[in-house]
């Protein structure tokens, strides 16, 4: 919407919903998805995608160009800080300057879990370096609030696992996290469906990123509609306050004066 815009370090994009590019099965179905998607912000995984570091081979800025999408780069594939930063700094270069990036270090290759004790050494050091980093974190509300102290532009806690599709299996984490922080809170990782998308929005986060719920889907393109409509709806539905929770209904809905006999 575009008179509830997501603001991140300064500038202001009216959709929620950033999407990864990896996982496709060519460039034209990311662009025809991340199109359906509506996405402004697209991910990139700089170890992964050639984005002008591969000269003469095909690059995803060629269907995605930065003058339409902000290019946010991000550190999958790390394992470390040094690499991490190394990884962005490259991506600096490579992007003319771009400031914007994700930060994500990873602990655990089979579960993809963030390692914090890095996270926080990376992030600290890409600050001090002149870079928003969005950062890829654990849903746990004291490294969350490290992160903001540090300066990062937004924290990303996990749903649940990169690529599991399992939802949202911590909402008390996630809502301290989001009525602590001061700086934006996305969901990143974990989200399979349209429902996962809208919970996490209704929850009052300020946006969703996805990878693997919309290129794994059976329809990827059919699927980011839906992703899109469903981070739409869940806002809407944040704004506009649910009901109160009641064990039974105290008072019936229709008012009862008045009534024929």
């Amino acid at each position: 919407m575009s008179n509830d815009p997501l603001v991140i370090a300064g500038k202001s994009y009216s959709s929620r919903l950033l999407v990864g590019t990896g996982k496709y099965k060519d460039f034209d179905q990311t662009r025809i998805a991340i199109e359906a998607a509506g996405a402004e912000i697209v991910t990139v995984a700089i170890r992964r995608t050639n984005i002008g570091q591969e000269p003469g081979q095909p690059s995803l800025l060629e269907v995605l160009p930065p003058e339409r999408y902000t290019i946010l780069p991000n550190t999958a594939g790390c394992y470390t800080a040094e690499d991490a930063v190394r990884t962005l700094r490259l991506a600096r270069e490579l992007l003319d300057g771009h400031s914007l990036v994700k930060l994500e270090v990873l602990g655990d290759a089979r579960t993809l879990f963030p390692n914090m004790p890095e996270t926080l050494k990376a992030a600290q050091t890409l600050v001090s370096d002149g870079f928003d980093v969005m950062v890829y974190c654990s849903d746990d509300p004291i490294q969350a609030r490290m992160l903001e102290d540090i300066g990062c532009a937004a924290v990303m806690p996990l749903a649940s696992l990169i690529g599991s599709g399992m939802g949202i299996l911590n909402p008390w984490n996630l809502r301290l996290i989001i009525d602590q922080s001061r700086v934006p809170v996305l969901v990143d990782a974990g989200v399979g469906t349209a429902s996962d998308a809208a919970v996490a929005m209704e929850l009052g986060c300020h946006g969703v990123l996805m990878n693997t719920a919309i290129a794994a889907a059976r329809d990827p393109v059919l699927m980011a509609g839906a992703m899109r409509k469903a981070v739409e709806a869940g806002r809407e539905a944040f704004l506009a306050g649910r009901m109160p929770r009641k064990t039974y209904a105290a008072s019936p809905s229709s008012p009862t004066g008045g009534l024929i006999g």
